[in-house]
């Protein structure tokens, strides 16, 4: 499982084209290192009011299981600091083994639309990182102790 690990300092740290260049992977660019120029980059940004509607919340594993019948999905119960914790459920049965993820303090977006998947609603979304189809998906979580229900800003 992969985790997020502090850098001392940048200097320290090859930059992402030449540890790219070293692995003979693509390099990843974003909007402003476009080559052609074919469209214009303002049109991948968001608004800060658009940012502010996501609600991006701290989250702990309670409950993590596979679900009968589904090759990818995992069913999770996170505590977010409500009343009672929410049901989510992610495409990380692939990934992760469910018994070993219940006690992380997880990234979970916490305003998105319910959604309905194998008869059961999924109340959220843990975030997760990757680069490709291919690359497997490291969850986004903390190094610092962080309080159950806080929010990213």
């Amino acid at each position: 499982m992969s985790e997020i690990r502090e850098q001392t300092s940048a200097s320290d740290q090859p930059s992402a084209e030449t540890a790219a260049a070293n692995r003979s992977e693509p390099v990843v660019q974003g909007p402003s290192d476009q080559a052609d120029g074919a469209s214009d980059p303002a049109e991948n940004f968001i608004t800060i009011d658009d940012f502010l509607k996501v609600e991006l919340r701290v989250g702990e594993i309670k409950v993590a299981e596979r679900i009968p019948n589904a090759d990818k999905l995992l069913r999770f119960e996170i505590d977010l600091g409500e009343e009672k914790p929410r049901q989510i459920l992610a495409g990380l049965a692939e990934y992760y083994e469910p018994e070993k993820l219940i006690g992380r303090k997880v990234v979970v977006v916490a305003n998105l639309k319910p959604r309905k998947m194998r008869g059961l609603e999924s109340q959220g979304m843990i975030c997760a990182a990757s680069l490709g189809q291919e690359d497997t998906p490291a969850i986004a979580t903390f190094l610092e102790d962080v309080q159950i229900g806080a929010r990213l800003k």
